[in-house]
């Protein structure tokens, strides 16, 4: 990403009293927020800033499973030394609204909204060459606040929605306070719409690799308008049509011809990440960079391997339950190239092979990017939408694309197979299981199940899996009130009417 390294980072302030909000903005000792906002290049620095706070592990970055892998049924926490800490509740389904990286997660996804609305905000006191840049800017920002607001109405459902810069203690007070998902969800669409109308690229690369496209706009507008279909209950049919409509043009704007045409290990080749043609949004990561490295293959690595990093694996790695390695179909490719089972006597587990990086040596500060949409992404979830609209041959379509390149049965062979179809009886789970697969370890899955599934519906399914594909965790602790995270219980005690609690915490 182009003149990554900043200094200015509009952060949201956890002040010392319990009576603070966590929108507070108020730092005596700072420049003010608007004074910063003098030239183009002031506003290229705050634009940039926003990128770089999704790169933590707290916010949406590459070692953020915590908060969504973890919450499904993809990986856990699976050894004896964590399993009375505070990560292990995600994947037992008994967090506690103290829990402090929860908390850590939450701010962190509010200083990314701190970070755009201070760009929407004072964007109009700089004149502008070029109008286009301006617009541009203004659509990059917007696409970003949409897609943290897009994590926090999924993980929360109601939320605090804060589109501008707050500068008094009566305004912060009077933002406190969590409003319903459908006010959410149509500033998300909002924010989306309007960047579609500004002339960024269809796709970015090279310089631009890592930024906002239109591409990527439409994307993540058909996903919005997907999980709206499938989790508000008014105006399915149009939200699945929007959906399509959007997905398309996304898929539209690709350029390459068939998916076959990439290998799926190239996705994924940190060699080979410049040229990418799959990629529509990543996080860019630099190789031999402390501040802007990623550690994703060293992290993921087991004890004993060499297979993801010349960095020494110093624990489980990035352990993956047994109920996904279960689901993987025999032979696929996909398998052998994202999972590897540790042979060391102090592990006998599974973990992640999918991010590997072995040019950077020993330090382990590896230069894998981070996917956040992807068009085998898109295609499956073009395959949803046909099929939630009653297109199954379309859907087909779409599902035997991402088969064909996975170089396993397409979809009409593997329902012969007893074995698949036995567990993916319906061309609904068939799509599901195609999306475990091809996106594992993308943080995807939780998402996936609750789009997929009503809370009961997930209760059930949950349930029916046996305890021992899950280890550690207990899946008898998975209930109706972990459709959402808890609020923190520091944000609820603000205001405990106005932040009101979730059901069951």
């Amino acid at each position: 990403m182009k003149k990554y390294t900043i200094v200015f980072f509009l952060a949201l302030l956890t002040l010392a009293s319990c009576k603070k909000s966590f929108i507070e903005q108020t730092n005596p000792n700072a420049t003010t927020v608007e004074k910063f906002f003098t030239s183009e290049g002031s506003v290229l620095l705050a634009v940039n800033a926003a990128y770089a706070t999704l790169r933590g592990g707290d916010n949406i970055g590459e070692n953020s499973g915590l908060y969504t892998d973890q919450r499904s049924d993809d990986t856990g926490i699976n050894d004896n030394q964590s399993n009375a800490g505070e990560p292990f509740q995600f994947g037992n389904f008994s967090i506690l609204p103290s829990n402090t990286y929860l908390k850590r997660h939450w701010v962190s996804l509010y200083q990314t909204i701190t970070q755009c609305n201070a760009v929407t905000t004072y964007i109009d006191k700089v004149t502008f060459t070029n109008n286009d840049t301006k617009l541009q800017y203004l659509a990059e920002v917007k696409f970003i606040r949409a897609m943290i607001y897009f994590h926090l109405v999924r993980k929360w459902g109601d939320v605090p929605l804060i589109t501008k810069t707050l500068t008094t203690t009566d305004e912060v007070f009077a933002n406190t306070y969590r409003q319903p998902e459908a006010a959410v969800y149509a500033q998300i669409v909002s924010d989306l719409k309007d960047g579609l109308t500004s002339n960024l690229p269809n796709l970015q690369t090279g310089a631009g690799a890592g930024r906002v496209s239109k591409a990527a706009i439409n994307a993540l507008l058909g996903q919005v308008y997907l999980t709206m279909a499938s989790t508000i209950d008014a105006n399915k049919a149009e939200n699945l049509t929007n959906a399509n409509t959007y997905l398309t043009a996304a898929y539209n704007m690709r350029n390459f011809t068939t998916l076959s045409a990439i290998p799926y290990a190239d996705v994924f080749d940190v060699t080979k990440k410049t040229s990418n043609p799959e990629a529509i949004f990543e996080i860019v990561n630099r190789a031999n960079d402390i501040t802007y490295s990623s550690s994703i293959a060293a992290n993921n690595q087991a004890l004993g391997e060499t297979i993801n990093s010349d960095k020494p694996g110093l624990g489980a790695g990035g352990n993956v339950t047994a109920d996904l390695i279960n689901e993987y179909e025999l032979n696929d490719p996909r398998k052998d190239f994202s999972v590897k089972f540790a042979a060391n006597a102090q592990i006998q587990d599974w973990f992640v092979t999918k991010y590997r990086d072995k040019n950077v040596g020993a330090t382990g500060y590896g230069g894998n990017n981070t996917p956040i949409l992807r068009f085998a992404d898109v295609i499956l979830m073009l395959a949803e939408v046909n099929m939630l609209q009653g297109n199954d041959a379309t859907a087909i379509q779409y599902l035997d694309m991402v088969r064909a390149r996975a170089g396993v049965p397409l979809y009409a062979t593997a329902r012969l197979n007893a074995t698949y179809n036995t567990k993916f009886p319906t061309l609904k789970l068939a799509i599901l299981h195609e999306r475990r697969v091809e996106l594992a370890f993308e943080h995807k899955r939780w998402f996936d199940l609750i789009r997929y599934f009503s809370t009961p519906e997930l209760v059930a399914y949950f349930k029916a899996k046996p305890q021992s594909s899950f280890g550690l965790a207990q899946l008898a602790n998975f209930t109706t009130k972990d459709r959402f995270f808890p609020i923190p219980f520091d944000e609820y005690k603000l205001d405990p009417v106005k932040m009101y609690q979730n059901p069951g915490y």
